[in-house]
């Protein structure tokens, strides 16, 4: 049973909360601090950004925190090594690394999964792979005991949610709206009826994310997901609490946590 599986099993019902934050932003040890702060507060599953230079679903948030990472020459090797620092403290929580294909196509997707395994990864989500192109990534993260988490867009036909749902594992990621990270005027209705949808073709847990901002709108999201996913409202803690981010983003998600 793969870690991500065990966490949501470990719940027994209740929801996670799967924060997000780029790697290296502000600096890789701020990073490892980030990580240890926010399990320590609540997060069942942490998903780390792997920054790129054209982050294009990404909003202005998240994509001056990939700007910060870059400009700290933060490469794919590095949020692997992070990962692996990490496990030497925590081999529990799940880690997923989310981001483009570009710098894994770049390693090689076969050394990558090897090296992401190794590491202590659990999952891999790249954003601009379509389904039909992610056979040969999905099949390395697979012989190496790693999940490939699949999007879902408000716009994905129940034709493709029937295909993700025979090839998803650990959870898919539903995108609760449309445009990029950071947006709001989340509507939780349309999500619970698109949900709704979903269930009748995805067997694994069904995580919501986009447009998710504060105790409230959290909360709603949980009364119709498995999952709870914030990104943008996690970073721009970080982006205004310089020299004290850990504390900060700790008590963010504490109070994320007790939301939903």
């Amino acid at each position: 049973m793969s870690r991500i599986q065990q966490a949501f099993d470990a719940l027994g019902g209740k929801k996670a909360l799967i924060p997000y934050i780029t790697v290296g932003d502000p600096d890789i040890n701020t990073t490892l601090a980030l990580m240890h702060s926010m399990v320590e507060n609540g997060a069942d599953i942490i998903e780390l950004g792997v920054p790129f230079s054209d982050p294009m679903a990404d909003g202005p948030t998240i994509q001056r925190a990939a700007e910060r990472a870059l400009a700290n020459k933060v490469s794919l090797k590095d949020v692997l090594a992070i990962v692996s620092t990490f496990r030497q403290k925590n081999t529990v929580t799940p880690v997923v690394l989310m981001g483009y294909l570009n710098p894994i196509h770049k390693m090689g997707y076969a050394e990558f999964a090897r090296a992401a395994s190794e590491s202590g990864v659990d999952g891999v989500l790249t954003v601009d792979s379509p389904v039909e192109t992610i056979t040969t990534l999905r099949d390395a993260l697979a012989q190496n005991g790693l999940d490939c988490i699949f999007l879902i867009a408000p716009t994905t036909s129940e034709e493709r949610m029937a295909q993700i749902g025979r090839l998803a594992s650990g959870f898919v990621y539903y995108v609760s709206l449309k445009g990029v990270t950071g947006s709001t005027k989340l509507d939780t209705d349309e999500v619970a009826a698109k949900i709704a949808v979903l269930r009748r073709y995805i067997n694994v847990p069904i995580g919501v994310g986009f447009g998710i901002s504060d105790e409230e709108s959290a909360r709603k999201v949980a009364a119709v997901a498995d999952a709870v996913i914030i990104g943008s409202r996690i970073v721009k803690e970080i982006e205004q609490n310089p020299g004290k981010e850990a504390e900060s983003v700790g008590a963010l998600v504490r109070n994320l946590k007790a939301a939903i």
